[in-house]
């Protein structure tokens, strides 16, 4: 594989997060790099068709990162042993001194453990390392409508986008914005506040320009998640918001992933009947419906097949749109539903990744040529795919591992998935393993 290397002060702290609206603007800026065009492991940016994306959160904070945002995304600022709010411990074994943040849990050697802040360049590069190690296609990075409002978070995610992007070219990775729209109320704020920000994301930081930005049907691609559940009050909003992604005559000309209901298309499960979310889908390019938590084991992801995702792959045909399905490995927020004195409700084990294989090759097999995996770095809900500790401190506190398999076990296996997907091959019917394993 070829070897990549950018400018010696890649690495350089941003500093402190912007205090104010007028300096998180002054910091949204184009991205300065050159394309990696000769490295052969580019990957091609003009379709998702083939690809296996990733979901990345990218929301993670240390008191110790320069942003002076304390935690964020552990625990809150008191973040220990009995209050925390994520499920799997990252594994920190090959980050940096620089990337290590001491914590007040204790390895059973007495020594401390650490954690990252996404706001480090470095811990995010390291992330699309493993993504071109492991042959992973790319990442939908998240940009959530709740954290528009406000400067010192906004400027956060900007770092995080800077990073992100800089780390995609390097890697020869892709990326593309995902806005989670789940913090808009059901008032116009929400809808002003994401055309805004999608302005300046064009105008200021030339997204859509970046070498490695995702594109869909030769188009930017932006994606909009949380759309047709039924609760959410800004439903009505949403395609005024597809309008104007699509249409506008200066900011428009973008493909749309929407990221819908599981029940989307029978008004079942987590949704109702409605005709207008149908009209919506059939307008967009990709319809992504939610499937983390709607089912529990490999045997309950095998009943729904036939009820749920190939009805779904036949709708999108008949509409011509694509189809992308969300796959993960496991599911558990006991540890954040105890903050929140709230029922945690079930776990969804990880087992040896029977789970996870079993939905990615049989989504293939169905028909889908693509696939969305929630999520790459999301230990909150313990769905994160890339290297997690073995050996989490003994604090008391719920922890879930991968078991009898290794940190990268389900990095290994999501490239593995992809590789099926750029061959255009026939995944195997049972968990596939390793050269030399038993």
């Amino acid at each position: 594989m070829p070897s990549v290397s950018f400018c010696a002060d890649e690495f350089i702290s941003r500093g402190k997060v912007a205090q104010t609206w007028e300096e998180a603007f002054v910091r949204m800026k184009p991205w300065r790099g050159s394309s990696l065009s000769t490295n052969s492991s580019k990957i091609p940016n003009t379709s998702l068709d083939g690809k296996i994306m990733a979901g990345y959160q990218g929301w993670f904070a240390t008191p110790g990162d320069g942003a002076g945002m304390g935690w964020i995304h552990y625990g809150g600022q008191k973040m220990g042993p009995g209050n925390v709010t994520f499920e799997a411990w990252p594994d920190m074994s090959e980050a940096s001194p620089s990337e290590k943040q001491p914590t007040s849990f204790r390895h059973s050697d007495g020594t401390p453990a650490t954690l990252f802040s996404s706001y480090n360049p470095e811990t995010v590069d390291r992330h699309f390392r493993w993504m071109r190690e492991y042959g992973i296609d790319g990442v939908f990075l998240q940009r959530f409508v709740a954290y528009l409002h406000n400067p010192q978070i906004y400027d956060f995610r900007t770092a995080v986008t800077d990073n992100v992007r800089t780390s995609a070219n390097k890697h020869g990775r892709t990326w593309a914005m995902m806005y989670d729209l789940s913090g808009w109320k059901a008032d116009e704020t929400g809808y002003e506040m994401v055309v805004s920000d999608w302005k300046r994301l064009v105008d200021r930081m030339k997204i859509t320009k970046d070498p490695a930005y995702q594109h869909h049907n030769d188009k930017p691609l932006v994606a909009l998640w949380g759309v047709g559940f039924p609760e959410r009050k800004y439903n009505h909003h949403v395609p005024r918001l597809v309008e104007f992604l699509q249409n506008d005559p200066i900011y428009g000309g973008n493909a749309i992933m929407l990221g819908t209901t599981f029940g989307w298309r029978d008004g079942t499960r987590d949704a109702k009947p409605s005709p207008e979310l149908l009209e919506l889908c059939a307008r967009v390019d990709v319809v992504s419906p939610w499937a983390v938590g709607r089912y529990g084991s490999t045997e309950d992801f095998i009943r729904s097949l036939p009820k749920h995702q190939k009805p779904d792959i036949a709708w999108c045909k008949e509409k011509k749109i694509d189809y992308l399905p969300v796959i993960f490995p496991g599911f558990s927020w006991q540890n954040l539903m105890k903050t929140r004195n709230q029922n945690p409700g079930r776990t969804i084990p990880r087992g040896d990744g029977t789970f996870f294989w079993t939905q990615g090759a049989e989504l293939i097999r169905a028909g889908s040529r693509m696939i969305y995996v929630a999520m790459f770095d999301e230990v909150d809900e313990s769905t994160a795919i890339f290297k997690i500790a073995p050996n989490p401190p003994d604090s008391g506190d719920h922890w879930i591992t991968n078991e009898n398999q290794p940190p990268d076990h389900y990095l290994w296996l999501t490239g593995q998935l992809g590789k099926v997907l750029r061959e255009k091959s026939s995944p195997s019917n049972v968990l596939p393993k390793r050269k030399n394993e038993k």
